[in-house]
């Protein structure tokens, strides 16, 4: 590290308990309340070493050239899209996020809302809050017998097909990739064949951009009539345009929304969206994962990888470096260099611990794409000289002395 202590920056009211772990890993640590802007971080990240985040503040490449200390950056939730992963990645910056601690508080707001929907609940608790009595079977339903078509068969759409079947809905999902079906789920092996039988869409897909505009006026136009739309993804897969249109004319009887293109910055900022005021469509402001239980497993989880990541050098589970964890030989010092992944380069790597009668204990190394990343025990104290010459590499990336 560049400086002592280690210095954390925690955006976006992460749980109490990420700064607890990392203060008594003796790091120091600030934490802020809401999103910062581009400008506001640019300003605020100079002398920075960890940066921790959720969904909101964006870290782009201008971000990273104002925080030559940075070394890692935390996802406190499950998308990274709002972080320049190849610019990270260029400067030698790890970056870890959340993949499953919200999973559970995902799924359970999605099964809260197709049943609400199902039965039709937002229509009479906004009559019965207006004086209105409408007691009616009229378009309301039993989720048992009915389909459940999930897109994205990932963490939060495999647990979701557990449950909808333990409610005794049947599961079919859609995938790009080969999943296997969890229970009696079943693969469909298009979209469109999801689309035709499925009562209950949900979408679970993450933040890539070839995911964006995913789902339009032609998917929702092969949906069945009277089915019902969620999104708890992201808001930029959907055009909500076309969903608003096909609710309004009746095709689509509901739909429960969770994300958006564009969000308000803050709480109590206004929101703006055309699925205002539609009858049987329940809004809410990106609470997926936004439990007590859920923020505190991520801020527990990414404050643990942040820990293990400055003290041992441990890079498992990250998003875009290889990721390894190597046991500390006693008695030894570590270095941890990330490195272009090119033919040779750990022969040269090796070379200068030679001249320098420098014996290596353990050394451990994985690849990823264009980067490598190697942690090395030595046996022998380190000088500046060898140090100076392993980061003048043209291979070298980022050097790192623990």
């Amino acid at each position: 590290m560049t400086q002592n202590p280690v210095r954390v920056l925690l955006l976006e009211q992460i749980h109490p308990d990420a700064e607890a772990i990392l203060t008594s890993a003796g790091f120091e640590v600030e934490s802020v309340s809401r999103a910062l802007d581009e400008d506001e971080l640019v300003e605020r990240v100079a002398g920075v070493n960890l940066l921790g985040l959720r969904s909101k503040t964006q870290v782009t490449a201008r971000v990273l050239d104002a925080a030559p200390d940075l070394v890692g950056i935390g996802a406190f939730c499950i998308g990274t899209n709002q972080i320049d992963l190849d610019a990270a990645s260029e400067r030698g910056i790890t970056v870890f996020n959340a993949p499953f601690s919200n999973t559970r508080s995902v799924v359970e707001l999605a099964i809260a809302e197709i049943i609400s929907m199902t039965r039709r609940m937002t229509e009479k608790n906004a009559l019965m809050h207006a004086g209105v009595w409408d007691k009616s079977a009229e378009g309301a339903h039993e989720v048992r017998g009915r389909t459940l078509g999930i897109i994205g068969y990932g963490n939060i759409g495999t647990q979701l097909s557990v449950l909808a079947e333990n409610l005794g809905m049947k599961v079919l999902f859609y995938d790009t990739a080969d999943k296997l079906a969890l229970g009696n789920a079943r693969r469909c092996i298009s979209l469109a064949e999801l689309l035709a039988q499925a009562d209950v869409l949900t979408l679970h897909v993450d933040g890539r951009p070839s995911n964006k505009n995913l789902f339009g006026e032609a998917e929702f136009a092969q949906m069945r009539p009277g089915s019902l739309f969620l999104n708890l993804s992201r808001g930029f897969v959907v055009d909500y345009a076309a969903l608003r249109r096909h609710i309004q004319a009746g095709h689509i009887a509901g739909a429960a929304v969770d994300v958006f293109p564009k969000e308000p910055k803050g709480r109590g900022d206004e929101f703006v969206s055309e699925l205002r005021g539609l009858d049987n469509v329940i809004l809410t402001p990106h609470i997926g994962g936004s439990t007590e239980e859920a923020q505190q497993d991520i801020g527990r989880f990414v404050a643990g990888k942040f820990r293990d990541f400055v003290l041992d050098g441990a890079t498992a589970m990250s998003v875009n470096l290889p990721g390894l964890a190597l046991p500390q030989a006693p008695d030894t010092s570590r270095l941890i260099l990330i490195h272009r992944n090119v033919p040779g380069v750990m022969a040269t790597v090796n070379g200068v611990f030679a001249e320098h009668k420098v014996n290596v204990e353990a050394q451990l190394l994985g690849t990823r794409g264009e980067y490598g990343y190697v942690v090395t025990d030595v046996d022998a104290s380190l000088t500046a000289e060898m140090l100076d010459e392993l980061r003048a590499l043209p291979e070298t990336v980022r050097l790192r002395v623990l």
